[in-house]
């Protein structure tokens, strides 16, 4: 039986489908974050924003998601997922699928130039410019763009090109004297080149002009070509292959993601996005060049490429942004005169990020690097910024003689070359370097300090939900826990020892890691609130997480389920649970929250024998979602929660708020619908995102909540108790 196969002990209840389809359901979270480019609640560019991070989204599920597919049926592969799904059927729902979220994206795009426009942005085509415009834009092109072009004719002396993934660029048919054959051609625009070019500002009016390139290209590609006549001109656009299979015999990891990095830049084109107006004698030709025939081909787009239109997004008109937010620094540490290690010993802290500044996870580190007490420092890096302060904190602890060892994941998806970067300036600095295991990622986020206290030595750990990353704190939602628990830090100590020298942790205080024992926590906590139900108490879970995968523990969500088990998940992403189901899962309520934030942080409450939330309660934090991947093959923790005021923040402030959003929730159907949750007229409604941004976390100061969260939620309404099929729903995701 394969991981993603349902439990043999899994409720036998006749229901459509079991479980949603995963790619679909992401798809269906890609539609949610597009819908907020169309909510007239967001400010205008900040819906471009969205709009561009929908097509971001829909590039890199090309790119894994939609490559591993296609890989799979043209390996012959027939076995249906656990949905029931064979490769090929899957790809056929993903096709029609990712049709209907272009055409909905066009439609948002034509609708947002337009508000753009009567905003004094104007984004304009080569026929609506005017003289003095035209004239702009070609000292434009000559100064911008031209230096940066490479025409590539293409005949028997000159093969057809290779373009990077994301390539991005004209085609033309040329018409040469005394030839019956057209000769073919190819612009390729640089990734350097600006996807738009700015002609004007008008100071009086406010009024900025923008033109793309490609309507630049149109106008000046005949200089290029001065000897042809011109007979059509087409756009396209290619996504690749990107996925990375690792060998896990090969003698030096980092010699073998070189070359694996170097091989997925010519990956197989996954998808050729064309032009509306393209001819087929054009489109044929590509299709050919790319050798693409049994791949996805669009054609329709009158517009390529819409996760460029982020590039118009300026600081010039703030009115269109959302209002500036200025994070708060942690009350406790302000109140030991930012001395960190004096903070974390009075008692446990939770950073709460974004509404919290990332900054003090980086003055933990930079302290631990200059303090003369501090002997050693240990330290997972699975994602972090190009100009890393973390990394540059390790750096100045191992110059300064301190004993540094960093986990490098090489095996971050897209963040490969970064992380081997940075782990040869760690190694150059002499700190310790490690990769962790080949036929695992180290997903766990974690910083260990060990610090020399009178004759003992003291460890300070950092546990967190998301990654070392400066930039990514600003807008995912994560926690953070600064603990100077001996027990935990023992635990650490382990974790770090098991992915350094294979040396699996025993004996485990506190701490719960994958892959050995974090799957049999959680079904041994859902079991617990079954048990207490059969013994006639409440049994009570909430959940929050990214995705939603894992068919055992749906399953085992299902059996709390019918034993009377209320569950309350917030899911972000992919959720393959069906809830609602009379029989089945009739006690699970599934929601979204999609918003100025990324919700990113993964916490797990248990009931405990009352209600939630409750002084008794079980609550944890973690850095794994409940997916196969990262219960079965990474290295993740789950932390127990037992500081009073970090756990009545965690339950009472966190959970709740996300629990009772009124203005960025959606509600998951039996029939797989999402169903924004609509407000009164007039009401405004709670945000969770505002809530956190005008409100100081518990953990701070320690005061209590403003917001009177309620001490049971109610359950969402049902709009029928008739179970729901697929058929009943235009938008199901199954």
């Amino acid at each position: 039986m394969t991981d993603t196969q349902p439990s043999p002990n899994a409720p036998k209840v006749k229901t459509p489908k079991r479980y949603f389809n995963r790619e679909l359901s992401w798809l269906f979270f890609n539609t949610r974050v597009l819908d907020e480019a169309g909510n007239s609640n967001v400010p205008l560019l900040e819906r471009l924003r969205f709009l561009s991070i929908s097509a971001s989204n829909l590039d890199e599920f090309y790119m894994v998601r939609v490559a591993g597919l296609r890989t799979q049926e043209l390996a012959g592969i027939t076995e249906p997922s656990f949905d029931g799904y064979t490769p090929t059927r899957q790809l056929e729902k993903i096709g029609k699928r990712v049709g209907k979220i272009i055409k909905a994206q066009e439609k948002c795009w034509n609708s947002l130039r337009k508000k753009m426009s009567k905003e004094g942005i104007q984004v304009k085509s080569l026929d609506d410019l005017s003289p003095e415009e035209t004239t702009t834009l070609k000292a434009a092109y000559q100064d911008q763009v031209l230096p940066l072009l490479s025409p590539l004719a293409v005949d028997p002396a000159h093969p057809f090109p290779f373009i990077a993934n994301l390539g991005f660029g004209m085609v033309l048919s040329l018409k040469r004297d005394n030839a019956a054959d057209p000769l073919y051609a190819i612009i390729p625009i640089p990734q350097h080149a600006p996807r738009f070019l700015h002609l004007s500002y008008d100071k009086k009016k406010k009024i900025d002009v923008y033109v793309p390139v490609e309507e630049a290209l149109r106008l000046m590609a005949p200089d290029l070509f001065p000897d042809f006549k011109i007979r059509d001109t087409g756009l396209f656009r290619i996504t690749r292959d990107s996925d990375i299979a690792v060998d896990e015999e090969a003698e030096d990891l980092v010699q073998h993601f070189e070359f694996l990095l170097k091989k997925r830049r010519r990956g197989r084109v996954i998808r050729l996005e064309m032009n509306t107006t393209i001819s087929e004698d054009l489109r044929e030709f590509l299709i050919e060049g790319f050798e693409c025939w049994h791949e996805d081909i669009q054609d329709g787009s009158p517009f390529l490429g819409m996760a460029s239109l982020s590039d118009l997004i300026t600081n010039y008109r703030p009115h269109l942004l959302f209002k500036p937010f200025q994070a708060r620094f942690p009350e406790r540490i302000r109140d030991y005169d930012g001395d960190c290690f004096a903070a974390i010993a009075a008692k446990d802290i939770l950073v709460h990020h974004p509404y919290e500044e990332f900054n003090v996870v980086v003055q933990f580190l930079e302290q631990a690097a200059l303090d003369p007490n501090v002997v050693a420092i240990k330290q997972t890096l699975y994602r972090t910024s190009d100009d890393s302060p973390i990394v540059k904190a390790l750096i100045e602890a191992a110059e300064r003689g301190k004993t540094v060892t960093a986990l490098v994941e090489l095996k971050a998806r897209f963040d490969e070359e970064s992380n081997m970067r940075w782990a040869r300036d760690l190694e150059r600095s002499g700190a310790h370097v490690v990769y962790g295991f080949v036929d695992y990622k180290t997903h766990a986020k974690v910083s260990l300090v060990v610090r020399r206290e009178g004759k003992t030595l003291r460890t300070y750990a950092h546990l967190g939900t998301g990654n070392y990353h400066a930039q990514n704190a600003k807008i995912y939602t994560d926690l953070a826990l600064f603990t100077v628990d001996p027990a935990m830090g023992r635990d650490v100590g382990k974790l770090f020892n098991y992915v350094t020298s294979y040396s699996k942790p025993k004996d485990l205080e506190k701490l719960i890691i994958a892959p050995m024992g974090l799957r049999n926590t959680l079904e041994q906590l859902i079991d617990n609130e079954i048990k207490n139900v059969k013994d006639g108490k409440p049994g009570a879970i909430w959940a929050k997480m990214n995705a939603l995968v894992d068919t055992k523990i749906i399953d085992k969500l299902y059996e709390a389920s019918q034993a009377g088990v209320q569950i309350n998940l917030i899911v972000r992403g992919i959720c393959c649970l069906r809830p609602g189901v009379p029989g089945l899962s009739e006690n699970i309520r599934v929601r979204s929250i999609v918003g100025r934030f990324l919700e990113h942080s993964r916490i797990a409450c248990f009931g405990n024998g009352d209600t939630l939330p409750n002084k008794d309660a079980k609550v944890f934090m973690s850095s794994a979602d409940w997916m196969p991947r990262n219960l079965n093959r990474r290295v993740e923790t789950m932390v127990p929660i037992e500081a009073t005021t970090v756990r009545r923040q965690v339950m009472r402030q966190i959970m709740v708020a996300n629990l009772n959003d009124e203005t960025n929730c959606w509600e998951l159907q039996p029939d797989g619908k999402y169903i924004r949750k609509t407000l009164e007229a007039g009401k405004k409604g709670f945000s969770a995102h505002k809530y956190f941004m005008e409100n100081p976390s518990l953990s701070g100061r320690g005061k209590a909540l403003k917001y009177n969260a309620p001490e049971e939620l109610p359950l969402p309404s049902r709009q029928s108790k008739k179970p729901a099929t697929p058929k009943d729903s235009k938008n199901a995701a199954a």
